[in-house]
């Protein structure tokens, strides 16, 4: 077991791990070894491409792996106790309980070989404004030391070459087409993915950057300007209101609008 305390060499570590994720759960063609649902009469049932649904799958298909490197690394791991908790797991160091870690499971699938439909990083309201606050979280956000995104993005296959209606039976099971292929993990701190759009609709989330090169050169769109402007950002996000040209008033829901407001230069 090795005793890793710093974030920096839990980044390291977490970022080696995630190298051998997609051999794990991909055969050799890069397609999901997943295939479908199994009943006691060994009927197969094929998955939906529904992101929803392949989102979970893919993290109960991940979490032996992550359990057994926690173990290996001197961290327990503790769940979210609510659906709508974040993080998804908390690495809590069994050397020093104090030190934790956040760690969200994100998936999306490709649009294309450039971008991806992109995902959310997390609320920007109750506890990421007050930061001990206890409200849908399971430790307040303070006690962190660093806040990361296990990210996954993979790609459709042909909704042509799946029949949702056809029932399998098990002996028949590698016959049955994958639903994605191509998986990619990545593992960085989640400001440094983040965009300043709102991730989804009238929810309070932070939405990621999709362009794929960047994600994964952790390049996002405060990378120049670091976490704390990322923080003040997020934690204002259209609550500030600013005179327009023609004397009205618009909420500040842009970067470059919120640097401007704040005196920074870009």
């Amino acid at each position: 077991m090795i005793d890793i305390i710093s974030k920096k060499d839990f980044e390291q570590k977490f970022k080696e791990f995630t190298i051998s994720l997609n051999k794990e759960i991909c055969d050799n063609l890069n397609n999901w070894t997943i295939k479908g649902f199994i009943d006691i009469n060994k009927n197969v049932y094929t998955i939906s491409n529904d992101t929803k649904i392949i989102s979970k799958i893919l993290e109960i298909h991940i979490f032996p792996l992550i359990l057994k490197f926690a173990e290996k690394i001197g961290y327990k791991i503790v769940l979210a106790e609510c659906q709508n908790y974040y993080p998804d797991i908390t690495f809590v160091c069994k050397s020093n309980e104090n030190i934790k870690f956040a760690v969200d499971i994100k998936s999306t699938y490709r649009k294309n070989d450039n971008k991806c439909n992109g995902f959310t990083l997390g609320s920007h309201d109750e506890y990421f404004q007050n930061k001990n606050s206890t409200k849908n979280i399971q430790f307040p956000y303070n006690s962190y030391k660093a806040h990361f995104c296990l990210g996954i993005i993979y790609t459709r296959a042909n909704l042509n070459n799946i029949d949702e209606t056809k029932i399998y039976n098990i002996n028949e099971i590698t016959s049955i087409s994958s639903v994605i292929k191509d998986i990619d993990f990545f593992f960085c701190e989640k400001w440094k993915i983040a965009s300043d759009i709102s991730g989804s609709g009238n929810t309070a989330n932070i939405g990621s950057i999709t362009c794929i090169k960047d994600i994964k050169k952790e390049n996002g769109i405060f990378k120049q300007y670091g976490e704390k402007i990322f923080d003040d950002y997020w934690i204002n996000y259209g609550k500030i209101s600013v005179p327009t040209s023609d004397g009205k008033y618009k909420k500040i829901t842009k970067l470059k609008d919120f640097l401007k407001y704040r005196g920074i230069t870009t």
